[in-house]
């Protein structure tokens, strides 16, 4: 009797103690409320006005889980992440009963198959297609989907490694994005585009400017395939690439030739570059340095700024045309950028895309110079369509970095992705074991490739490269479709008389 006594008054004295704590705290927090200054919530509604912003950071995670529909969500919405994690996985993407598309979204494009598609035995696989032929190393790339640009330092090192191996796995090159070339991206002995942005890292002297000796050193090794001069990105047109301290480490200040853990902040362009000449200039020079074929990436505000460019190139001779040239859509991605940049700037890839290759064929340059699709082209449709559109070569960054595992969590720029993509934190990279995500990467690209094959079969070619625009339909504001060649035809030369 007396332990039970005992037994209940302890548990009392606890409570009591933790009441006590609890009310403390709620008058701590009253006080520290009710006299700070910056938020007006917190001064007149003190402790409660502290769940607003529980609850706003509560709500991404409630969206995205709970409340979200499949087809709802920005940047990317479920389905679209779904599609990538089972062909990463090597799962069949076959579905039942019908599709959960809203195909009446003005935007949406339709294909149109054909009455008689060729039979299983008159398909053709992809031919290998020449990039640079003036190049003194032409480059023949094997695939029509490649993984655009993601510096080491924005994404992780098992990131990278297993995108290496995965690229080499599935016959697909990979872009090194501005933050120069690192170990990991060699570990998997994939082909390599080699990107040189506004900051020049990893071919740059002491001032930032372009060293010829590194940029030949660069240029001889094997695995390096071309050259892309960054112009611009679609998430920020006119600002230059931003890498947090925190994420510039030992290794990475080292590859880049910079500080290490300042933020890594690149020029807004080119100070080299003032005008087109100036651009072909260069495209040129890294050409001749290297002897690997060379282009630009850009976006594109207005096509008619572009018609100078083609006429410079038409005036100065095909040889010193770029070899080839990344159109990238407003709507493309990045781990940091301003929010007016990301939202409001630059055309999206829909508009893009066509008016560039329209330029590009109307100077009859269309075998000179390869037009490679980029911006928020993640899945076959996505793919497929720019191949008809008129895209000789597509790239995705974030169609490669859910295959990795990326769950759209948006804390690329904070050092801490839950899934190791994207974070330098030891403790998150142990997430993402890069033999098991490498694979993903490859069947991943398999995937999309195969079921790009499977559209162009269906609307009656052998293989991508034969669609045009007129197999391809577009949904119109209500809710008929128009076929693509009738809203922009592509251009024909006209035949003599």
């Amino acid at each position: 009797m007396d332990y039970a006594m005992n037994a209940l008054q302890i548990l009392a004295l606890l409570f009591v103690l933790v009441l006590g704590v609890v009310v403390a705290l709620v008058a701590a927090f009253y006080i520290l409320d009710r006299t700070q200054t910056g938020d007006a919530i917190r001064r007149n509604y003190p402790v409660i006005g502290r769940f607003r912003g529980l609850f706003t950071k509560l709500g991404e995670f409630f969206r995205q889980y709970f409340f979200a529909m499949d087809r709802e969500e920005m940047p990317f919405n479920r389905a679209q992440r779904d599609w990538v994690y089972h062909a990463g996985n090597g799962k069949g993407n076959t579905v039942a009963f019908g599709s959960t598309r809203n195909l009446s979204i003005p935007g949406t494009p339709i294909f149109v198959n054909a009455c008689f598609p060729p039979l299983d035995d008159q398909f053709a696989t992809t031919a290998p297609m020449e990039i640079g032929p003036t190049a003194a190393v032409p480059y023949r790339a094997k695939s029509i989907y490649n993984i655009s640009g993601m510096s080491y330092g924005a994404i992780s090192r098992p990131a990278v490694e297993a995108l290496s191996r995965g690229a080499a796995r599935a016959g697909i090159w990979l872009n090194t994005g501005e933050g120069g070339l690192s170990p990991f991206h060699l570990k998997g002995g994939c082909d390599i585009v080699y990107q040189i942005g506004t900051a020049k890292y990893g071919v740059r002297d002491a001032a930032g400017k372009l060293d010829d000796a590194k940029l030949k050193e660069v240029g001889g090794n094997p695995h390096v395939k071309m050259f892309e001069l960054k112009l611009a990105q679609g998430a920020k047109p006119g600002k230059g690439g931003i890498l947090p301290g925190e994420k510039v480490n030992a290794e990475i200040a080292e590859i880049r030739g910079i500080p290490e853990g300042q933020d890594s902040i690149s020029p807004n362009r080119h100070r080299e570059i003032d005008d087109f000449d100036d651009l072909l200039d260069m495209v040129g020079h890294i050409r001749e340095v290297t002897g690997k074929p060379c282009g630009f990436k850009t976006v594109i505000g207005s096509s008619d700024a572009w018609e100078e460019f083609f006429e410079r190139v038409t005036a100065r001779g095909p040889e010193c045309a770029p070899d080839f040239i990344t159109v990238d859509g407003g709507e493309g991605g990045t781990g940091a950028a301003p929010m007016p940049l990301i939202d409001l700037v630059g055309m999206p890839i829909r508009e893009a895309l066509p008016r560039m290759v329209d330029l590009r064929d109307r100077h009859g340059l269309k075998e000179r110079i390869r037009i490679i699709a980029s911006g928020k082209l993640v899945n076959p449709s996505d793919v497929a369509w720019a191949i008809c559109a008129g895209a000789d070569f597509v790239t995705s960054a974030r169609g490669f970095m859910f295959s990795l595992g990326c769950i759209q969590a948006l804390k690329c720029n904070r050092n801490t992705c839950p899934t190791g993509v994207t974070t330098h934190d030891p403790h998150l990279q142990a997430g993402l074991v890069v033999e098991d995500k490498f694979v993903k990467v490859a069947n991943y690209a398999r995937s999309v490739i195969n079921e790009v094959e499977t559209i162009a079969h269906s609307v009656g070619v052998a293989e991508p490269r034969q669609m045009r625009r007129r197999h391809v339909r577009i949904v119109q504001a209500d809710g008929t479709s128009i076929p693509f060649n009738k809203i922009r035809p592509s251009y024909t030369p006209a035949t003599p008389s």
